[in-house]
């Protein structure tokens, strides 16, 4: 049976744990919250540079989707690149795991030749337990400001691989919040953009009824567009991993702080009952040398 001071410890290191856990919750609370804000920012830029690189298509001609191109792209196996945005910080629930888990399922039937960039510690340890070889891996950014330099290591890899004709398709794989309080994970297609990017994004309209027009020298406008387009959503990929793990994180904090909230309870009212129990003998040793004394 624990004494009134092994409990008294134990409450003493709850209350500490419990305020590292709070600080913990309120550091991922308002991550979350700048991320959401750089997410807001990114949506509308991501969508504008789309917009751009929609018009210059349909400005020379290239915007209806090519059948052909499709057929023959069928008749090889493609060699793909999946780039996959985890964490390096624990105590984030199954925010690596459930997307590992997504990664394999999803990259599980493709035959051909297979290449896996990780950003983060954690997830290429859970994939290579799952039988997947890593063959890139990247530091993940521990603020706003950092990102920038992991997008510009990323797309120097891509470029890369694209004049030594490598990789024929990129993916990126993260989780994304969907609603307040949760997240998924997404698969998204980065590059190349052929025919079906084509398609995809003709699902974008124009804001006005003036049909744009392109100015200036269009060989550099495109690869100016593309490369703007492929850092944008690289970058918009990563800030939405960035909140959705910060989420993960306070949802984790959240159910260790109830835990140790339980936890003190339980050791308080242990303690209380020790301690009245200590209280009463006390008083019956008390009670019983007095009325020993009356009697003599």
């Amino acid at each position: 049976m624990d004494s009134l001071e092994s409990l008294t410890r134990q409450i003493t290191g709850a209350k500490e744990l419990n305020s590292i856990v709070r600080t913990m919750k309120a550091m991922a609370a308002a991550n979350i919250g700048q991320y959401e804000r750089a997410m807001e920012s990114l949506d509308d830029y991501w969508t504008n540079v789309s917009l751009g690189l929609v018009a210059y298509l349909k400005a020379i001609g290239l915007d209806k989707q090519d059948s052909r191109q499709n057929e023959n792209s069928i008749k090889r196996e493609k060699s793909i690149c999946a780039i996959v945005f985890g964490s390096d910080q624990g105590f984030v629930g199954q925010f690596n795991d459930s997307l590992s888990e997504y990664v394999q399922e999803s990259l599980s039937t493709h035959g051909g030749k297979l290449e896996i960039w990780t950003v983060g510690v954690r997830v290429p340890l859970l994939l290579a337990d799952m039988g997947m070889t890593v063959t890139k891996q990247f530091n993940l950014p521990n603020s706003i400001n950092a990102i920038t330099a992991l997008i510009g290591s990323i797309l120097v890899q891509v470029e890369e691989n694209q004049e030594n004709g490598n990789v024929d398709e990129y993916y990126l794989f993260h989780n994304h919040l969907v609603n307040e309080g949760s997240y998924e994970q997404e698969k998204l297609r980065l590059f190349p953009l052929d025919a079906e990017w084509r398609q995809e994004k003709a699902q974008l309209k124009w804001p006005t009824q003036k049909q744009p027009e392109v100015i200036g020298d269009s060989s550099k406008l495109i690869r100016r567009l593309i490369r703007e387009y492929l850092f944008v959503t690289l970058y918009k990929t990563c800030t939405e991993s960035l909140a959705s793990e910060n989420l993960s994180r306070l949802n984790a904090m959240q159910r260790a702080e109830k835990n140790i909230e339980e936890l003190l309870d339980d050791i308080g009212n242990t303690y209380h009952r020790l301690r009245q129990s200590s209280i009463d003998e006390e008083l019956f040793d008390v009670v019983s040398g007095f009325t020993a004394l009356k009697k003599d």
